[in-house]
């Protein structure tokens, strides 16, 4: 297990862990915490993301295709539970929506801007691409429609009526049966509709079941403690660094789940494995919109605190440009370098966006805030 964890760069940020851990004990208000436990989280994810993969090679096509339906994106399951559990809706749901965005404009985008250097153009398997595209069109048809029954019945997206609240309720149980036809599908045809459990040449597993099982056992004990740390000292980071609810959602809690995927995605394009960086960014993706999105719907109503699939105006527009974005350059089964490129500015562009806005999503002049 020692081995497998050395293998990784990344794991060098495990000892991070303890130095929260002592942190929270020494200065318990300290901003600093909440930054300490987001970067322990990164390697966490990874441990957990290798210990899931591991195991999914080792069980086939199609229990494979199960399996990363289950845990592929256990740590940002995580994450969002716990925040739900401390009433951070709005950090929640702006944690999906930047999930979506962040694997679509710059985990993409680097790829395939990486992965062209060099190289006049790469090819990989359009197949899983689109098919993932187009569960992410359902996705989308289920974020925006909550949005749009409340603009044209209340005005605006202030009010929540508990008819809007039963409507994303249904949304999230239609778009799980979406997701569950596509693991039925993977066992009856042995295959992923999201991503691969095939990697690349020379990269085959050495790590064994059961060290897989500690790892995803460890990963999951120590991300949950993590998480937690993370939401307590989420309050004193707002105040100290400046950042909306809003923006560290979108941005910083996204990035912090989906680190080690991102970095294994690029690290593929860099080796000339598009086809697995390609399916490891857009199925993350749409697990993320129809599995993990509609759990936290449900596990609110749970909870007695239910959460709507209404998001910010802003969450629709950038998760909507990013589906569309991605489906223009999947479909042809071709990148370079300038496609990447394109896809990083427009996330660049959405996320300067979403760090000037208000807090209270205000129309007042965008400038510095206290």
């Amino acid at each position: 297990m020692l081995r497998a964890i050395a293998d990784n760069r990344l794991n060098i940020l495990l000892g991070v862990v303890p130095v929260c851990w002592a942190m929270r004990v020494a200065a318990p208000g300290s901003p600093w915490i909440f930054i300490t436990a987001a970067v322990s989280l990164i390697p966490l994810a990874g441990l957990i993301g290798l210990g899931t993969e591991t195991l999914a090679e080792r069980a086939g096509p199609a229990w494979g295709g199960f399996l990363n339906a289950t845990f592929g994106n256990a740590a940002e399951l995580i994450i969002a539970i716990v925040a739900l559990n401390g009433g951070h809706v709005s950090l929640v749901k702006a944690s999906v929506s930047g999930s979506i965005i962040g694997n679509l404009l710059l985990v993409l985008g680097l790829s395939f801007f990486v992965g062209g250097l060099g190289r006049t153009s790469q090819k990989f398997h359009r197949t899983s691409a689109t098919n993932a595209a187009a569960m992410l069109f359902l996705a989308v048809v289920a974020l925006v429609t909550p949005a749009v029954v409340e603009l044209t019945l209340y005005g605006s997206l202030a009010p929540r009526p508990p008819a809007i609240d039963r409507l994303s309720l249904f949304s999230a149980l239609i778009l799980i049966a979406a997701y569950v036809g596509s693991v039925i599908y993977g066992f009856t045809a042995h295959r992923d509709l999201f991503r691969s459990t095939r990697r690349g040449d020379g990269d085959e597993a050495t790590v064994s079941t059961g060290v897989a099982i500690a790892m995803l056992s460890v990963g999951t004990v120590l991300t949950t403690i993590q998480a937690e740390v993370l939401v307590g000292a989420i309050e004193p980071a707002l105040a100290r660094f400046g950042f909306t609810e809003l923006f560290a959602g979108v941005i910083v809690v996204a990035l912090i789940g989906n680190a080690a995927e991102h970095y294994s995605a690029v690290a593929a394009a860099h080796r000339d494995h598009m086809t697995l960086a390609v399916e490891i960014a857009v199925g993350s993706s749409a697990q993320i919109a129809l599995l993990v999105g509609p759990v936290l719907v449900l596990y609110s109503w749970i909870i007695g605190h239910p959460m709507s699939l209404v998001l910010h105006p802003l969450e629709i527009a950038a998760v909507t440009v990013s589906v569309l974005a991605t489906s223009m350059v999947v479909v042809d089964g071709e990148s370079n370098w300038v496609e990447g490129l394109q896809l990083l500015a427009v996330y660049l562009i959405l996320a300067l966006a979403f760090y000037l806005m208000p807090a209270d999503g205000s129309r007042q002049a965008f400038g510095p805030r206290g």
